[in-house]
């Protein structure tokens, strides 16, 4: 119950969002064409919930009045492109019930086949089925930032190669500038209605949490302050629900551990330092190798006894070491904007000092524990190489070079 992908019958403090989205999609149940909805919100303040919560509620009274309505839900950081979004449509239609018609379909592959003729078989099956289809591109933007926006444009404008069957889109997002990468024509006819979420704030995450925690939890088992505290520090940081759920989970499973008999405050406060370091390592293992090899050479700097370092310190380190595993050496200019990259992700901080007539340089260091970054670094192939270096021949060239 904790979970992101839970979805509980009652959505506390969206019921005006959730009126919003049935009032639009309220025509389909008339066998009419709803108007299409793009909706945007920071990330955990129930965007997704909302409309998975409406469309399971509009399947569901449809099949009661005899129409056909049907939610074709689609993450679009999975299926980013315009034949990955037709085929997944048309995937999901081969499951509904068709009104007197033939209910042989053509399995469309994932690859292969031209995007026209995707197209045209997915607007087939479509309009075979007789039904009102909503889809949802959930995270839009990351469709229309990979692909551009010829999906949107095909799919904006089918309704008017359909007979039998309508077609209404709604898109998530958490961007508001994704509009910008759109065509004029799409925005119009895409943005017919705009529904924008509010972030929670502090009282309304302890409502959401309270209600999850008193399924997920035995009676007793929370310390008073737990709630609360979650609540807090999650509306610190733009009232995200997934953020307080994860913080109330993981304290609840850091106390399991423990075999505490409550879950206290302290329990929160480590579940905070657990869930900051973790996205950390996540982010660190999707980085390129090269900044993986700029990061190492920081960790070695740092375990030299460099606790801040320069970024001419990082450079001439790195091209150091760089030839001796067979990478390519990338200029001092790309260097530094990796470098940027890594203090905006927060895995370093860094700080301009000037050197009076030297002219200003950046000043690095580490505000974590640098093992798990270590060890994430490390697992890289490409890097297999560094475990073969003499690091004690190195630190000696190295020491003379500071201290000369």
């Amino acid at each position: 119950m904790l979970r992101h992908s839970y979805r509980p019958q009652i959505l506390p403090h969206r019921k005006p969002q959730i009126d919003e989205i049935a009032s639009i999609l309220a025509p389909s149940l008339r066998n009419e064409t709803p108007s299409n909805i793009l909706i945007y919100g920071k990330t955990g303040t129930g965007k997704t919930a909302c409309v998975r919560y409406v469309g399971t509620e509009l399947e569901k009274v449809s099949s009661n009045m005899g129409t056909l309505c049907r939610i074709v839900h689609l993450n679009c950081e999975v299926i980013d492109t315009q034949y990955r979004v037709l085929a997944q449509i048309a995937k999901e239609l081969s499951g509904i019930d068709e009104v007197g018609s033939d209910k042989t379909k053509t399995h469309i592959p994932m690859t292969g086949w031209p995007t026209d003729q995707v197209y045209a078989e997915m607007k087939n099956q479509l309009d075979s089925s007789r039904a009102v289809l909503v889809i949802v591109l959930d995270e839009i933007d990351k469709l229309v930032k990979k692909s551009g926006d010829d999906t949107l444009y095909n799919l904006t404008r089918i309704n008017s190669d359909l007979k039998n069957s309508k077609v209404s889109i709604i898109g998530i997002s958490n961007d508001l500038s994704f509009k910008d990468f759109l065509d004029p024509r799409v925005l119009s006819s895409l943005s017919e209605e705009e529904l924008v979420f509010p972030p929670y704030n502090a009282p309304q995450l302890v409502d959401i949490l309270a209600q999850r925690a008193e399924g997920a939890f035995i009676p007793g088992a929370i310390s008073e302050g737990v709630i609360p505290l979650c609540a807090a520090l999650a509306a610190q940081e733009h009232g995200d629900a997934r953020r307080a759920l994860d913080l109330l989970r993981i304290s609840g499973e850091l106390a399991d551990r423990d075999e505490s008999g409550k879950v206290t405050e302290d329990h929160v406060k480590q579940a905070q330092a657990k869930i900051e370091t973790d996205s950390m390592i996540e982010c660190i293992a999707t980085l390129p190798t090269q900044s993986k090899l700029i990061l190492y050479s920081m960790l070695v700097l740092e375990q030299w006894g460099q606790n801040i370092f320069t970024s001419g310190d990082v450079s001439r380190l790195y091209q150091d070491i760089a030839p001796q595993i067979q990478l390519d050496i990338l200029t001092h200019r790309r260097i530094t904007d990796l470098i940027s990259e890594l203090n905006m992700l927060g895995v370093i901080n860094t700080r301009v000092v000037s050197k009076g007539r030297y002219g200003r340089t950046k000043e690095m260091w580490f505000d974590s524990n640098t093992g798990k970054i270590r060890e994430v670094v490390q697992k890289d192939p490409r890097l297999n190489g560094l475990k073969d270096l003499d690091m004690k021949q190195m630190e000696a060239k190295w020491t003379k070079t500071w201290f000369r």
